[in-house]
């Protein structure tokens, strides 16, 4: 079957696709918007990309038509898909017809975290001979792709709350019917489709709904958004993850120099491991994971003796290299809560030098100003911040940062680079945050540095 997916450059889509060749399908796409790491892993598979949405990206027409949710009418593909009557689905339909039946799948939900989690309970499994399958939001270096069918009962999938397609505004997880949930936190984000955290906690709640009674949802204590989001209806089995207080799973944590977990499950094994990953935050996505492969047979000690393989995802805290002592780091954070995380995973980390923070504010959400109040106090951590101001930004965020003299704002990225060159020094730490490609703003620095 001939498969055209239109927004395949995505982290999502280009996962569809390397699902749909490995089920033997041919797989051609569309999108304007291609970068590393899916870029490349798009080229690997030999599927062919067109970098537009031309109404005669469908000749010859495809057997079917995976669509995208940033996609919508106006577009014209889309708009020559309906009016040539090409049979459509959106991506998280076609996971669940062609992938998800008969699997045990575990599925990672949250606002944040879900992408490692993901990475971890996939490496936990593998490490236990379990051989899963997964479909992953980012480029897992263990496995250096970010979706496979894999030969085992277990499918491990990031479940995100965005809306499905611009023809089902559900959200993806209620396609795939866990019997494993991850709620690893609940926050308000995606304000472009979500007027308030409630609407969110409604998805959810018609997540929950759909799991059997033998299903477990893990979720950490203490929450009081996924407190209230139980508190609507739950009919399934809860499974509480705790640091250093009484729950199902307890977690203690140690951070400096070296870093090490020790865990204890409902059951009453133990175990502990060096921690590969930085921050408080990470040990609770270790806990939370190690949780969930334990419902596929992943006893603790065995989930945590994976840690020492465990090579992380790209764009999380990645090392792009280090030019006249400077080292260039890149992550994935967006929000606020992620931003400051980053930050003092980063910050405890390391020995010397300055943390110099800079960020991209490209999210919808960031765009509609839903944080000017707290990215201020979320880049606090770090010595200087510098911020491109996207040029549609609807919100003076000079004003909103005007109590944070350590944050500069620069319109143009040249600029912005020009000015981090000079003010660095041997020693100091340049953290680039962004959910895009942030026009290749890393090889830039570093090429700048080393000049």
């Amino acid at each position: 079957m001939h498969l055209h997916i239109l927004g395949i450059g995505g982290t999502f889509m280009a996962g569809v696709a390397r699902l749909a060749v490995e089920l033997g399908h041919r797989v051609t796409g569309s999108d304007r918007a291609l970068y590393p790491p899916m870029s490349l892993q798009l080229e690997a598979l030999g599927v062919e990309v067109r970098q537009d949405y031309d109404v005669d990206c469908l000749d010859p027409a495809p057997d079917l038509v995976v669509v995208g949710n940033a996609l919508g009418r106006g577009n014209a593909a889309v708009e020559a898909m309906l009016s040539r009557g090409l049979p459509y689905v959106s991506g998280p339909e076609w996971i669940e017809r062609e992938v998800l039946p008969g699997r045990h799948v575990i599925a990672i939900a949250g606002t944040h975290g879900k992408t490692t989690v993901s990475s971890l309970v996939a490496w936990m499994l593998e490490h236990a001979g379990l051989a899963p399958g997964f479909l992953i939001g980012g480029l897992v270096e263990n496995f250096g792709v970010s979706a496979r069918l894999g030969e085992g009962e277990c499918f491990v999938i990031e479940a995100d709350e965005y809306d499905t397609a611009f023809f089902d505004k559900r959200s993806k997880f209620v396609h795939y019917h866990p019997r494993t949930l991850v709620v690893n936190n609940l926050e308000f984000d995606h304000a472009d489709i979500f007027p308030d955290l409630a609407a969110i906690e409604t998805q959810f709640h018609h997540l929950v709904r759909t799991l059997p009674r033998e299903a477990a949802i893990i979720r950490p204590q203490p929450d009081a958004a996924i407190d209230a989001l139980l508190a609507r209806g739950c009919w399934s089995n809860v499974v509480a993850v705790a640091r250093a207080a009484p729950a199902d799973w307890r977690f203690d944590w140690h951070d400096g120099p070296t870093r090490d977990i020790h865990l204890r499950g409902p059951d009453g094994s133990e175990a502990s491991a060096a921690l590969p990953l930085r921050g408080l935050h990470n040990a609770w996505n270790v806990a939370m994971a190690a949780a969930a492969a334990a419902t596929a047979g992943v006893a603790p000690p065995q989930a945590l003796a994976a840690l020492e393989g465990f090579a992380n995802v790209k764009r999380r805290l990645e090392l792009r290299g280090t030019a006249s002592g400077v080292a260039v780091y890149d992550d994935f954070a967006h929000h606020p809560t992620a931003i400051a995380a980053t930050i003092a995973a980063l910050r405890g980390s390391i020995t010397g030098g300055r943390i110099i923070a800079v960020l991209e504010p490209r999210s919808n959400t960031m765009r509609l100003g839903i944080h000017r109040d707290t990215l201020g106090s979320a880049l606090a951590g770090a010595d200087r911040a510098a911020i491109l101001v996207p040029p549609d930004l609807d919100w003076d965020i000079q004003a909103a940062l005007a109590a944070y003299p350590q944050v500069s704002l620069y319109d143009d990225c040249a600029a912005l680079i020009a000015a981090t060159v000079a003010e660095v020094r041997p020693d100091d730490h340049v953290l680039v945050m962004s959910n895009g490609a942030f026009e290749d703003i890393h090889n830039r620095l570093l090429a700048e540095l080393a000049a």
